[in-house]
């Protein structure tokens, strides 16, 4: 694989391979996620489509980026960034969904990814704060969130509820 991953935002031709590495995270990292993979399986790949269609929604700050290796240009890690609706919050931003898949971990694909959200992020007009959740024990995630810029401003105590278990949440926010 390449060691330079190739961002670029999503579209809607990328739904089915974007859905199928969304599963994979649902999957194998079920505290990381709010969606469960079997909420995710019965809701279907058309769940992500006002996110892939682009222009307009991006422009907005509501896009999903995919990073790309290898020769085939294979998926391998993925990040979206959901803008608040009420007009009070539109100032703000949410990253959502980020995940690199283990085959490509190690080599700068989630900094690559969150660099390029940060910059699309920064072009957005009016878009002031981007917030993020993460799990309390993830300390690898949080601190490539931290390196970026992202501080902690807070921990929702038992945020998720996974197979019965609560596990913690660290609410981190970045300024732009």
């Amino acid at each position: 694989m390449d060691r330079v991953p190739l961002i670029r935002q999503l579209t809607p031709t990328d739904r089915d391979i974007f859905f199928q590495l969304r599963l994979r995270a649902l999957q194998a990292h079920p505290d990381a996620f709010a969606q469960s993979h079997q909420e995710a399986l019965e809701k279907g790949p058309q769940q992500h489509d006002a996110m892939l269609q682009g222009g307009a929604h991006a422009a907005d700050g509501n896009f999903l980026l995919g990073a790309f290796m290898g020769q085939e240009q294979t998926l391998t890690g993925m990040v979206g960034l959901k803008r608040q609706e009420r007009l009070k919050e539109r100032h703000k931003a949410s990253v959502i969904g980020m995940y690199v898949a283990p085959e490509a971990a190690g080599r700068g694909v989630g900094r690559a990814l969150l660099i390029d959200l940060l910059a699309r992020a920064g072009c957005v007009e009016g878009l002031r704060q981007i917030q993020l959740v993460v799990a309390s024990h993830n300390d690898a995630a949080r601190h490539l969130y931290e390196s970026v810029g992202f501080r902690c401003y807070g921990r929702e105590t038992g945020g998720l509820c996974v197979d019965g278990m609560l596990s913690d949440s660290d609410l981190m926010a970045r300024f732009i």
